[in-house]
């Protein structure tokens, strides 16, 4: 008897509106954004909303508890419960057990695919609240309060969402993009210098691998960035956010289905980096030693110029960054580079082909399949020869 294989198939498109808001004073009883974003499920039953906060934004911010259960009090929403505060940083991604204590909160609110999760914080902490937002009921909505110009330039405005296991970054996570995302620059206002600074860094990167002028801009403004002028830091931040959001939605793979990832530049390196110091090197500071690496490999491989290179090292000093670290040269007991290591886990994290984004000139990213170990070896003891000195006064 001749085996018949039939077969159905449906082409299915789905539609997402990305949605960025550029604010002040997103809390005040003035400022209507939020309320009307928080749509009721009909005229007679108002929205349900769980709002979860950084705890380092607790403390910045000690009346923002009392303006936001003021915030909802005027208006058809309703808080289930008071905000529930959690740890910043990468470590809060390590602790699944903080997943489980969302999707508690979420059950016990009877949180529903009508209603609203509201996390207000860092990168980290609005990863691990979107993942929870994003798996509970399959996805309930979710709204995105970043407050570090690192989560209001790059990682607040994307539509990933994750946390770390097996000891690499974002190993369990989704694509689920927020409802909306909105920038209030009133939290960028007692940030500690150090994180501050970091989000100036992936300014940088988006510039060097989209848009020359954008990097020219940086040139000229990166005195009154680091010197914190509120103006300048939401322009900055605007454009970054804007570079992102235009790639996501015109690259023609949002989801990341295929092997690229050109906005990663920089960061096969960077997310070792940041294993390999057990998170003490910062984000922003582990991309910067990425992007000098891979400015110096892309050069050292005949694709970038030498004065493109010095312009690229000259701004990541003059925006408080270092060009090396010791972790870069770091061996295991068989004497292979660990940094190394970060090549195969970041071909692993997409599967496919190995892809990484390195320069044509500053402006002009180009993708390549395969890395010299031996020229970034090379690199690394230039980066060291040149700025190992100045790292150790860091």
């Amino acid at each position: 008897m001749q085996t018949m294989t039939t077969s159905i198939e449906r082409t299915i498109t789905v539609r997402y509106a990305h949605r960025i808001y550029f604010t002040r004073s997103a809390f005040s009883p003035s400022n209507p954004l939020l309320r009307e974003l928080l749509l009721p499920v009909t005229r007679d039953r108002p929205a349900k909303v769980l709002v979860v906060i950084d705890q380092g934004v607790r403390a910045a911010f000690p009346h923002l508890v009392e303006d936001v259960t003021a915030y909802f009090s005027a208006f058809p929403a309703r808080l289930v419960c008071l905000p529930l505060f959690l740890g910043g940083g990468e470590a809060v991604k390590n602790n699944r057990g903080l997943v489980d204590l969302i999707y508690q909160e979420i059950e016990r609110g009877g949180i529903c695919r009508h209603s609203y999760v509201i996390g207000v914080g860092g990168g980290a902490l609005l990863d691990l609240v979107g993942f929870a937002a994003a798996t509970a009921h399959r996805g309930v909505r979710h709204i995105r309060f970043p407050s570090t110009t690192l989560s209001q330039a790059d990682a607040g405005v994307g539509v990933k969402n994750g946390i770390n296991a097996f000891g690499k970054k974002n190993f369990i996570g989704t694509f689920s993009p927020p409802f909306a995302v909105i920038n209030d620059s009133d939290f960028l206002l007692h940030l500690p210098v150090a994180e501050e600074r970091d989000g100036w860094i992936e300014a940088v990167k988006v510039a060097l691998i989209r848009d020359e002028a954008f990097f020219r801009e940086m040139e000229s403004l990166a005195e009154r960035l680091t010197a914190g002028e509120r103006d300048v830091m939401e322009c900055v931040i605007r454009r970054c956010a804007e570079l992102h959001v235009t790639h996501i939605a015109e690259s023609g793979d949002p989801f990341e289905f295929g092997s690229a990832r050109p906005l990663d530049f920089g960061h096969w390196a960077a997310h070792k980096l940041e294993q390999m110091s057990n998170f003490t090197l910062s984000h922003g500071a582990a991309v910067a030693l990425g992007v000098s690496l891979d400015v110096l490999y892309s050069h050292k491989k005949g694709m970038l110029s030498s004065e493109s290179v010095e312009r690229v090292f000259v701004l990541v000093q003059r925006l408080g960054f270092s060009l090396f670290d010791p972790f870069m040269k770091k061996n295991d007991v068989a004497g292979n580079r660990v940094l190394f290591e970060g090549l195969e886990e970041f071909r692993e994290h997409l599967g496919g082909e190995l892809t990484v984004t390195l320069l044509a000139g500053i402006g002009r990213g180009v993708e390549v399949h395969k890395m010299d170990t031996d020229l970034l070896r090379e690199c690394i003891l230039e980066l060291e020869r040149r700025f190992g000195s100045l790292a150790e006064t860091r």
